[in-house]
């Protein structure tokens, strides 16, 4: 990519970002002061629901420093959330995004959305072309926000990744998660954050479903029996999928994930 072709995706990328904050009511910014980080790392722990700190504010100004991400989400003069991603091996040259999160009252409104498209910006800005980060399959809306609204691609299954977290949200159940790698060049990143829909990829005859329950988390906090039996179906189905080279081609709210299988050598998918 040209100089001038690379200026130009930032600065599409930029102006992305700060539409979306605009359209959320929210402003982004990164977080540098003690004060600052300290507010973000309690705002995590209140969004969990945690019995124990999510993140510190010490370890979140360290990483300031260091130049990782840090950014928090305001509103009306308040911390409603906020995104922490650091770099990985130099060779692999991708952001991990390890944390993100907002109120629960301001979910829905675009805030991860704008998020997203602020942390995008910032890689792009610093020669970073993909980020990474998990999340746990089993939950319909961040699995349709991830593949369907970003174009963001599951790679790996992670079995009991955290270990057990007993919390608001994760229950205590085990703490699955699907790693998922964003190209942030690709068409369909681009189209995802220009506002373009993206294209609907039709099943052939051999692709597979995984169906995920409407709503584990309000199935968690009713009876932890049915979730963890979720658990294991989603496991059983993706897991040897992933690890074979089948990919998820798109996600749908009702039938679940739609994987592909591996395509032979030579030709394209």
């Amino acid at each position: 990519m040209s100089a001038d072709d690379c200026d130009g995706r930032i600065a599409e990328a930029e102006a992305g970002w700060a539409k979306a904050a605009a359209q959320a009511g929210t402003e982004l910014r990164e977080l540098t002061e003690i004060g600052e980080v300290t507010a973000l790392a309690d705002r995590f722990t209140e969004i969990w629901g945690s019995s124990v700190p999510m993140m510190s504010g010490e370890l979140l100004r360290a990483m300031s420093k260091a130049g990782s991400y840090v950014v928090g989400a305001y509103a009306d003069g308040q911390l409603i959330g906020g995104c922490v991603a650091f770099h990985e091996a130099p060779r692999v040259r991708a952001l991990h995004s390890h944390i993100a999160g907002v109120l629960p009252g301001r979910v829905g409104r675009g805030v991860g959305y704008a998020l997203k498209l602020h942390q995008r910006a910032w890689a792009l800005h610093r020669g970073i072309a993909a980020i990474e980060w998990t999340y746990d399959p089993l939950v319909a809306r961040n699995a349709y926000f991830n593949i369907a609204k970003l174009g963001a691609r599951p790679v790996e299954y992670l079995t009991n990744f955290y270990g057990r977290m007993n919390d608001a949200i994760n229950g205590f159940d085990d703490s699955d998660r699907v790693l998922v790698r964003w190209d942030l060049l690709s068409p369909a990143a681009v189209a995802a954050c220009t506002g373009r829909a993206l294209p609907v990829v039709s099943p052939s005859e051999r692709a597979a479903r995984v169906a995920l329950p409407a709503d584990i988390e309000a199935m968690r906090a009713g009876g932890h029996a049915e979730a963890r039996a979720w658990r294991v179906r989603v496991r059983d189905g993706l897991q040897p999928l992933l690890s074979q080279g089948w990919r998820v081609a798109g996600f749908d709210r009702t039938a679940g994930y739609h994987l592909e299988p591996p395509t032979p050598m030579g030709h394209r998918p």
